[in-house]
């Protein structure tokens, strides 16, 4: 048994595919919809807890960094595990 190779599911991966195997131009707009949405979760949680301890705009602005960075962490880690497209010329760059 330790001889056998597991073989991935389909779908197993994580990656997000479509039909042919690309991602689509809506898995893109989540990705752009989960960034802000990120900046605003930790926006208004940064303002929540200003207005709990009177520390006026030091926790939004940390917030606001705090969720860009994980909005955009989150981002990059779909798009490396997106898969990469061939060129759609053939790799070559003759006639330009």
């Amino acid at each position: 048994m330790a001889d056998e190779k597991r073989r991935p599911q389909a779908g197993s991966t994580g990656q997000p595919t479509g039909a042919s195997g690309t991602v689509s131009a809506s898995q893109f707009a989540g990705l752009g919809f989960q960034l802000a949405a990120s900046i605003f979760l930790f926006l208004y949680l940064g303002k929540w807890v200003d207005g709990k301890l009177g520390t006026a705009p030091a926790f939004l602005i940390v917030g606001v960094f705090v969720g860009a960075a994980a909005g955009f962490y989150a981002m990059i880690r779909a798009l490396r595990s997106a898969p990469r497209q061939a060129p759609r010329d053939g790799g070559t760059r003759e006639g330009r």
